[in-house]
């Protein structure tokens, strides 16, 4: 594991409370084997998943003065979805700096997109409360940017979304998710969903969060529609 202080060199940030660091890069899992509880990343993830959504609002609208709402909010969904930010996770190569219990090596915490987005949320809020608005804003633009202007609507289009206005569009009517099953432990849980309009299961999908898996289910059904 590499050192903390290395990342916030690579970062450009002066921490005023390491701690906060150390933090957002221990996973729950290494009270196990330290022996403390609540000395993790969880409250960290859900201040910065605030953060991140606000922020990722305003970049948006400040950059693109004439988007209008709809494609302005399918764009904010894309770039911060569970993909997006374990990407941007990988580009910190935050899986070097990650305190994990003895059961995860860090191939497999690389492999993991809820564990890198996780941390790359609690990242996003230990810099919020250690530096401020101003600095997390600089830090988050400077990934939000450089993907905006490439993407294309088919990109952006949430497949989720897309189902829904194709059912509701053809038979006024509204698809739903069901959890067919989860299996792996609480670090490592692979989700299958079912999507089922009027009781019929359109296609199945899977992933690390149930929203991934929606997302795939949702995705394969639109594959059998074009077919």
């Amino acid at each position: 594991m590499r050192e903390i202080k290395d990342l916030l060199l690579k970062l450009h940030i002066k921490a005023k409370n390491i701690n906060l660091y150390e933090l957002a890069l221990t996973h729950p899992s290494y009270n196990a084997d330290a022996n403390t509880t609540h000395h993790d990343y969880e409250r960290l993830e859900y201040m910065g998943d605030a953060v991140l959504d606000f922020l990722a609002a305003d970049i948006i609208y400040k950059n693109n003065p004439t988007m209008d709402e709809g494609r302005m909010s399918k764009l904010r969904s894309y770039l911060v979805k569970s993909q997006t930010l374990a990407q941007y996770a990988r580009e910190l190569h935050l899986a070097d700096y990650i305190r994990a219990g003895r059961s995860i090596p860090i191939d497999q915490i690389n492999k993991s997109n809820k564990m890198l987005e996780d941390v790359f949320e609690a990242l996003v809020g230990a810099i919020y409360l250690d530096c401020g608005l101003n600095r997390v804003s600089a830090f988050i633009a400077s990934f939000l940017l450089k993907d905006m202007n490439k993407l294309s609507d088919d990109d952006i289009t949430d497949p989720k979304t897309t189902l829904q206005e194709q059912m509701q569009a053809e038979h006024r009517d509204s698809v739903h998710y069901e959890l067919k099953s989860q299996e792996g432990p609480a670090h490592d849980r692979t989700f299958v969903v079912d999507v089922m309009f009027n009781n019929i299961v359109l296609a199945t999908g899977c992933g690390k969060s149930k929203k991934s898996a929606e997302e795939d289910a949702a995705r394969s059904a639109l594959e059998k529609r074009s077919v």
